[in-house]
């Protein structure tokens, strides 16, 4: 609960860290927006500062240039006056011709309303002055001049100002101030502006003195004034002026334009522009004017008349980077939950891995438990069954105990296939690699189903190629148990007809991939064509599922391994390009076939074709699927083609290693050698070339030649033709006939017809008429002159044993195989072993069946028993310890006794051990006794310390491959 709260607090903190972490991605986000947005914006208002600058001096560079144009043409009407009118005498120039030559060449000063020209007159000639120009001078007010020094009446004027005639600019203040500094500075000076009369604009008066000739140009005041003729003055419109200026211009519209005299700075005075200025007052600009009058300043102040629009970049670059950083932000935050997501769930997983793995122990457990508590009673059931057996039983009671050890077996069976699937699931199912017969262990196969398939009445047979190796290393049990589940499911779903195994080398067959191809084909009827009498060349005449096994293609391998069959005498093929044999074994049936709407899932687990198959024939539908599973830990393949009604076939390939040295020599050559029917000749009398084809593979295996006739009437025709001969020139020893070529009353026939012969010299002897049946009913056909009869399934070592016994040669050359009840008995009399089992029934079984041995057996029913039995020295030559016991289990048992081992074995190397256990080293052979046989029980087995592994109930074989790697080479005197 405490780690519920902290993992809750945690995500808490972790939410709240990252919505922190949002709202400040957000603001920082926003901040960006804000500062880019104000960046650009300074930008543009620098921008727009600029160009404001840029407009308001080019206006102000016009401005000034048009109003030096004006005053040099105001320059030059002052030196025409000075020229024309002082130096002409008479003069040259009067009002009307002033008047006249100032309105032609008005277009050349725009800027100006008018011009004038003022005489200077001193008040010592003011009178002569009046009389001349008939007016008197007057005043700006209209009035008389009063008497002053000198004055500056106007005697010529253009038009547009000629009512100014005759007043006196002296008589004004600032006209005065003008004209004093006009002559002084021989330039042109400028008044404060003021309201033009008629136009009421805004103008300034411009003044330039007219001197007479000879003034030097670097005259004195003095010389200045002393030379002083006149005053010419134009009035400047200075409205119209920049009016005029501001329309030529693009763009006047945008700015706003003052222009000031700024000769009094603190009280500067407007000469263009509106009083109160308005406009976007922040962003201004401020041009110096130079109209050439050096006592006054002016300046030029420019401003938009609105404010300057905010740039769409603005607002779309910042909300582009905004955008952009929201999604980056969001990509961020959307990679961050992913990790955390991603991160949970490996946490997650690790959790549910961790329950798995618990579970998978736990499923181990379950199972070697499970396991343990079955096997363990059934141990007992069937050890005591097995030593029933053993008693005097009447025919009943045999049959019943012998049907009780059969399902006890059959339980055992499924136990294991149960086991195997688990093992397999989890991952821990190994493929042994051991040298092993192929060939034996097809012929063990076939004795388990023999039974059953005489009952059926069915052709049961193998075919190994030739070129097949007789010893292959690879996992018999596992061959062994895909064989059995193929065949087993043949023989359960074959009523009648034939079960065909059949092993070829993949590199002379391509059925692997044509089954790949054809397995589409499942279901659908055969194109070729019906024989006009029903039968097939097949192993039973009934038509097969895949039509390639045919005899055409049988007949093609045949043919394609016989000369191989020649060359390679030893059995090995010739061909040793590789170290591996890849090996395509098929098993055909003529049953019921499978469904096609089952097809799908039949190497599904516990499935089966339908709901009634399992009622019909049994089983759990896990064969199948544990044997794909085998067959690809073998590096093959397994497929199937089916047809309802017509039978099956499954194709398997596994891939197996050569076994170049073999001891004890060639296994093909020993079998063939050790029987007296090497070199013995037989004539076959068959009509199928299948089943023909079977039985010389057989009858070959012993070393005996085989010809093959389709009658006994052609048989008996050749013999004669060739004088009982066969086509090698030998005579037969034995003429073995399948029950399809046997009529009754064919013995009396035969043994007549063949006796003739003999009479006649024509033979040397009668040879031995064998029959071949499938089913005990068959033996009803048997005659009397009928030496033997062989019941199929045929296995070389029965086919041996009844042409031993129809040749009369007993039991000559039988021997006993190693692992047989003999050499067992051999192999455990008077050896000392201890039986440790907490199961009082089991340790009855474990005891009875080595005592069954002539084994000297005590027991103990813990492992602490065991223990004191084991204190050094003891007598024991073996221990069968039970796993699961009470108070100590027997790996503890086992630590315990390879503990005591070891410090003897110490002591001994020092020279420290008791007389009494001088030994040249202990080591009991400890063999783990248990109903648990599941691997991890096996690995803990020899962690431990124990030998090897034997399960519950043990039999015979089983026992032996236990005991003999540890008792073989032991004699008796070491007890």
């Amino acid at each position: 609960m405490v780690a519920g709260m902290a993992a809750a607090g945690g995500r808490r903190r972790w939410w709240l860290n990252r919505t922190a972490m949002v709202v400040v991605w957000v603001v920082v986000s926003v901040g960006i927006w804000v500062g880019l947005h104000w960046y650009i914006r300074t930008v543009s208002m620098r921008k727009a500062e600029e160009a404001l600058e840029s407009m308001c001096e080019e206006r102000a560079r016009m401005l000034q240039d048009q109003f030096a144009v004006s005053v040099n043409h105001v320059h030059a009407l002052a030196i025409l006056v000075s020229t024309f009118h002082y130096r002409k005498q008479p003069s040259a120039i009067d009002q009307e011709t002033f008047a006249f030559y100032t309105a032609k060449t008005a277009f050349e000063r725009p800027l100006l309303n008018g011009v004038a020209y003022a005489q200077r007159v001193v008040h010592s000639e003011r009178g002569k002055f009046e009389s001349q120009q008939g007016w008197t001078i007057k005043t700006m007010k209209q009035e008389p001049s009063p008497v002053q020094d000198e004055y500056a009446p106007v005697i010529f004027s253009q038009e547009t100002v000629s009512y100014i005639e005759a007043l006196d600019m002296m008589s004004g203040e600032e006209d005065r101030e003008n004209i004093l500094r006009a002559r002084a500075t021989g330039k042109a000076v400028l008044t404060n502006p003021f309201r033009l009369l008629g136009s009421n604009h805004l103008g300034v008066v411009l003044t330039f003195p007219v001197y007479h000739a000879g003034l030097p140009a670097d005259a004195t005041v003095e010389q200045r004034v002393e030379a002083t003729a006149g005053y010419l003055g134009g009035a400047f419109d200075v409205e119209s002026l920049v009016e005029n200026l501001l329309r030529q211009l693009a763009g006047n519209q945008d700015i706003m334009v003052n222009v000031y005299d700024v000769t009094n700075i603190s009280e500067p005075l407007i000469m263009y522009g509106p009083q109160n200025p308005d406009g976007f007052m922040p962003l201004s600009h401020v041009s110096m004017l130079d109209f050439g009058d050096p006592f006054r300043k002016h300046q030029m102040v420019c401003r938009y008349s609105q404010k300057p629009p905010i740039p769409l970049s603005a607002i779309t670059t910042p909300s582009g980077v905004f955008v952009i950083c929201m999604l980056a932000g969001y990509i961020l935050y959307a990679a961050w939950t992913r990790y955390d997501n991603v991160r949970e769930d490996c946490r997650k997983m690790e959790e549910l891995k961790v329950q798995a793995e618990a579970a998978d122990v736990a499923k181990s457990q379950f199972l070697a438990t499970v396991s343990h508590e079955i096997r363990t009673p059934m141990n007992g059931v069937l050890g005591m069954l097995d030593m029933l057996l053993d008693t005097d039983l009447n025919l009943t009671q045999k049959d019943y105990a012998q049907t009780a050890q059969i399902c006890g077996k059959a339980l055992i069976a499924l136990i294991n296939e149960v086991l195997d699937r688990a093992k397999i699931e989890a991952g821990k199912l190994e493929i042994e690699a051991v040298p092993f017969e192929l060939r034996s262990i097809l012929d063990d196969v076939l004795s388990l189903f023999s039974s059953k398939s005489r009952e059926k009445g069915i052709e049961l047979a193998v075919f190994v190629s030739h070129k097949v190796p007789e010893i292959v290393t690879g996992d018999p049990g596992r061959f062994r148990q895909i064989i059995t589940n193929l065949v087993g499911n043949s023989v359960k779903f074959t009523e009648h007809g034939h079960i065909f195994v059949q092993v070829h080398l993949i590199e002379n067959s391509n059925k692997v991939m044509d089954a790949k191809v054809d397995t589409d084909l499942n279901g659908c009827l055969s194109d070729m064509m019906v024989p006009s009498d029903g039968t097939f060349n097949t192993l039973s005449g009934l038509e097969a599922a895949d039509r390639r096994n045919s005899w055409e293609n049988f007949k093609l391998l045949l043919s394609d391994e016989m000369p191989q069959s020649d060359k390679c005498k030893s059995g090995m093929p010739c061909s040793k390009d590789s170290s591996n044999v890849t090996l395509m074994v098929s098993v055909e049936d003529t049953g019921i076939g499978i469904p096609l709407q089952a097809q799908d899932r039949v190497f599904t687990p516990f499935m089966q074709a339908d709901s009634s198959t399992s009622r019909n024939y049994g089983g759990t539908g896990i064969g199948l699927s544990i044997s794909k599973c085998l067959v690809e830990l073998m590096g093959g393949q397994i497929n199937f083609i089916s047809r309802p009604n017509v039978g099956s076939t499954f194709t398997f390939t596994a891939v197996f290693q050569r076994c170049k040295k073999i001891a004890g020599g060639d296994p093909k050559r020993t079998l063939s050698e050790s029987l007296p029917t090497k070199g013995m000749k037989a004539l076959l009398v068959d009509a199928r070339p299948v089943r023909s084809a079977v039985t010389r593979y057989h009858l070959q295996r012993l070393g005996i030649t085989v010809e093959v006739a389709s009658t006994i009437k052609m048989t008996l025709n050749a013999l004669s033709e060739q004088n009982g001969c066969l086509r090698s020139g030998k005579h037969p020893y034995i003429l073995l006939i399948e029950k399809d070529s046997w009529t009754p009353g064919m013995d009396v026939y035969l043994h007549d017809q063949l006796l003739e012969w003999k009479q006649c010299g024509q033979i040397p002897e009668v040879p031995k008429v064998i029959l071949l049946v499938t089913s005990e009913s068959d033996k009803a056909k048997v005659g009397s002159f009928v030496d033997t009869v062989i019941m199929k399934p045929l296995r070389a070592s029965t086919v041996a044993a009844c042409l031993q016994h129809a040749l009369g040669m007993g039991k000559q050359g039988r021997k006993e195989m190693p692992n047989g009840p003999a050499f067992l008995h051999s192999l455990l009399a008077g050896k000392n072993i201890l039986v440790v089992d907490d199961n009082k029934v089991n340790l009855r079984v474990a005891a009875g069946a080595l005592k069954k041995y002539g084994a000297k057996v005590e027991c103990a029913e813990s492992g602490k028993d065991a223990l004191s039995l084991l204190q050094l020295p003891h007598k024991f030559d073996a221990c069968f310890m039970d796993v699961q016991m009470p108070e100590m289990d027997g790996f503890e048992a086992t630590r315990q006794i390879r503990l005591m081992e070891s410090k003897a074995n110490e002591q001994n190397k020092c020279g420290e051990a008791d007389e009494g256990s001088e030994r040249a080293e202990w080591h009991l052979p400890i063999l783990a006794m248990t109903a648990d046989v599941i691997q991890a029980t096996y690995e803990e087995c020899m962690k431990c310390g124990m030998d090897d592994y034997v399960s519950k109930p043990f039999e015979e074989q089983q026992l032996y491959q236990a005991v003999a790697r540890f008792l073989l080479s032991k004699p008796n005197s070491d007890l």
